[in-house]
């Protein structure tokens, strides 16, 4: 099965999700939510959009085409455990999708927090190309694989190094994104923004946790800005993080702001709690660059308006990243190529 077949099964994948009537993706939506009451309708709905849209044809002709395929390659040829996060729906489908590209066979160890898209997506793929499905399956140990695909956290990528740091390897650790703001932004800005926080309620690593503003007049207008927002309250596992951080900088009288929803803490630390967003004060745009430098392999994606900062990326758009947006910003797919 060459990479053309590949990419035309995958298309295929493409036009089958997008026509799903919407009694099966509700009845698939309310399992997910059954398994992990973070995973609201809502949230999976935006998350299985996005996987659909890095399967459009024209997305997938156009990131491959970057790339040199073997003319003559063994379909198969290389065994990728992949051990996958769970954090947001079917975060681990973008290491899936390069194993399949790649023409490897993907031996996939599911989180306990993301067991249900996954494996149903493997069954999509079985009714549109049983070959191309044959590439997927799902264990519960990765034993004597080819290479090592493996995220989670700061702590166990020190358990998946001390197992699988012999074998070709990439190995994800603890990330999160920040915000620079110049003052300009107005209501409709923040909505970006507040997209960026809370969407699947600040738990990946592409959601914004720290935030860098101007001067203070800036901070009370962010404030307000994520009223529209505040829906977030209504879920109970959010509502839960809100409270008992509010209550713990209550007790012990951490100055902090409050809207109703979310917290706001003056902090040099990039990572915030669920329901909290960290922020710092700059005057001097060099010296910010220098900061945010040093920690570069703590920062997925920086986001400001419109771009404006050299490197990041436009409000409202850290949680639907492309096709070449790759975590950690290590080339997956490359990795994988070069396997051969």
């Amino acid at each position: 099965m060459d990479i053309n077949q590949r990419l035309s099964a995958l298309s295929a994948l493409h036009e089958y999700l997008d026509k799903l009537p919407e009694m099966e993706l509700a009845a698939l939506f309310d399992q997910m939510q059954n398994q992990n009451s973070w995973f609201t309708p809502e949230q999976s709905r935006h998350a299985l959009k996005g996987i659909i849209a890095y399967l459009r044809p024209d997305h997938l002709q156009w990131w491959a085409s970057r790339y040199t395929f073997e003319e003559n390659e063994s379909f198969l040829s290389k065994n990728i455990g992949l051990i996958m996060a769970g954090n947001i729906p079917g975060v681990g489908f973008h290491d899936l999708l390069c194993v399949l590209v790649a023409g490897h066979r993907a031996c996939v160890k599911l989180s306990t927090s993301d067991r249900v898209i996954i494996p149903w997506l493997g069954d999509q793929l079985s009714e549109i190309d049983p070959t191309l499905a044959k590439a997927v399956s799902f264990e519960e140990r990765l034993v004597g694989m080819d290479a090592y695909i493996a995220t989670g956290s700061d702590n166990s990528a020190r358990y998946f190094d001390y197992y699988f740091g012999k074998y070709p390897h990439i190995i994800r650790k603890n990330r999160t994104s920040v915000a620079i703001l110049d003052g300009r932004e107005d209501q409709q800005e923040w909505n970006l923004l507040s997209e960026d926080i809370f969407r699947y309620y600040g738990l990946g690593c592409r959601n914004v946790s720290k935030v860098f503003f101007t001067d203070k007049e800036q901070i009370q207008s962010f404030m307000k800005g994520m009223d529209p927002a505040s829906q977030v309250i209504n879920h109970h596992k959010y509502l839960n993080n809100y409270e008992y951080n509010k209550s713990k900088y209550l007790v012990n009288r951490s100055p902090h702001l409050d809207n109703g929803h979310l917290l706001l803490v003056e902090s040099e630390e990039l990572v915030s709690p669920i329901s909290v967003i960290y922020y710092e004060l700059y005057t001097d745009r060099s010296q910010l660059q220098a900061t945010l430098g040093a920690q570069d392999d703590k920062i997925q994606c920086i986001v400001s308006r419109d771009g404006w900062w050299k490197g990041s990326i436009p409000l409202g758009t850290a949680q639907s990243p492309q096709l070449d947006d790759y975590a950690d910003k290590v080339d997956t797919l490359q990795f994988l190529l070069d396997l051969k």
